[in-house]
């Protein structure tokens, strides 16, 4: 059973209005022990997180009938998020999230090359996904308890020295997350940095409102508050073009099932095997204000699922390529496409497309952005 711990710089009074709870969670590869902590709102719907990777592990939210039921993909344990989770199911992104073509960028008149996989023929990749070979979804956050503007939340805190993946600056990094009696799983983060660099963060939930492991998402419903997408060459590396929508696959503007076009003839979405996608949103000309960006719906279980972010992008990937073999939460193996990806934040290759929205950070500033995942019932 779950035992209550107070975290660092918390009152009896304010841990028990929370309901936090945590408990051991097993044991990565290296022998370090994971916990794993858990939000309980007022209605007793529970969403939990790991410090590895700052990861979402699960979120309850109850259908048309009052059944609850988890809706985030994820593994039964704590060391499968590492060695088993190629597409990065339930875990913070960073330093930058989505792809950094070359993989350089200039800054100030100074080229960085970025630490990479080996490509084809052991060459250096043409390109990094997700930060790098050793990304932040792949190390062990510190954990605390924070009063928010939403009430308590659980704050996950990280420091990537200078130099780190090829980035500049130590940055010192943090997610919050609250959980509200209203079903609203907030994120927020916060980053500093010593010197110039980019960053790019986001969370890496894959959804399924008809709950985990409960089938495919193709008859989800989908809409997206944009016109336009970036164009990517079908190896997934974008070109810098703004294209608009109409006349796509990936014409969200009106909602649609995710499944509808799917298989479209369209060179990117075969590549993909459906879609991975980036969307320009149309946003407030006031900086910081939350705009909606996607609403998904399962119309079998009447849940819904409305994002509101900060952020000028957003990425959509329908888990073309999940492992389809392997055991997941509950001892059930996923279908392809068992959940979609909802991912906010800025535009892939940024750093080297400069009319793209800027992803540099200063060491006079401090980024924030915030995400909110917002469920409900039709």
């Amino acid at each position: 059973s779950l035992c209550l711990v107070l975290l660092a710089g918390v009152t009896p009074q304010a841990a028990a209005e929370t309901r936090i709870e945590a408990a051991p969670w097993g044991e990565l590869p290296d022998g370090r022990e994971v916990m794993r902590y858990t939000l309980i709102n007022d209605t007793g719907a529970r969403a939990s997180f790991m410090p590895l990777g700052a990861a979402v592990l699960s979120v309850e939210v109850p259908d048309r009938n009052g059944q609850l039921d988890d809706v985030v993909l994820g593994f039964d344990s704590a060391a499968e998020y590492l060695t088993a989770n190629s597409g990065y199911i339930g875990l913070t992104i960073g330093r930058y999230a989505g792809r950094i073509a070359g993989p350089t960028f200039t800054l100030d008149g100074e080229t960085y090359t970025l630490d990479s996989r080996p490509g084809r023929g052991g060459a250096p990749a043409a390109v990094v996904l997700h930060g790098g070979p050793d990304p932040f979804s792949s190390r062990v956050w510190t954990p605390s308890q924070v009063e928010t503007d939403q009430g308590p939340g659980l704050r996950f805190t990280l420091v990537s020295d200078d130099g780190d993946q090829g980035f500049p600056g130590e940055m010192t990094v943090a997610v919050t997350y609250t959980w509200t009696a209203d079903y609203r799983l907030i994120v927020d983060f916060a980053a500093t940095t010593t010197r110039p660099t980019v960053v790019n963060l986001t969370q890496h939930s894959y959804f399924n409102l008809a709950g985990a492991g409960n089938g495919d998402i193709l008859d989800h419903r989908l809409a997206i508050n944009a016109d336009f997408f970036t164009f990517t060459t079908p190896d997934n590396l974008p070109t810098g073009e703004i294209l608009t929508v109409r006349g796509t696959p990936f014409d969200f503007t009106v909602a649609k099932p995710i499944g509808r076009d799917i298989e479209s003839d369209d060179p990117q979405m075969r590549q993909n095997r459906g879609y991975n996608q980036n969307f320009v949103l149309r946003r407030s000309d006031i900086p910081g204000r939350l705009t909606e960006a996607a609403v998904l719906e399962d119309p079998a279980s009447g849940r819904m699922l409305t994002v509101l972010t900060t952020e000028p992008g957003l990425f959509l990937y329908t888990a073309n390529f999940l492992d389809t073999r392997h055991t997941m939460k509950g001892g059930v193996q996923y279908p392809l496409r068992a959940g979609v990806a909802l991912e906010t934040g800025h535009f892939p290759d940024s750093p080297n497309q400069p009319h793209f929205p800027s992803t540099t950070l200063l060491p006079s500033e401090t980024l924030q952005s915030r995400t909110v995942f917002a469920f409900s019932l039709r």
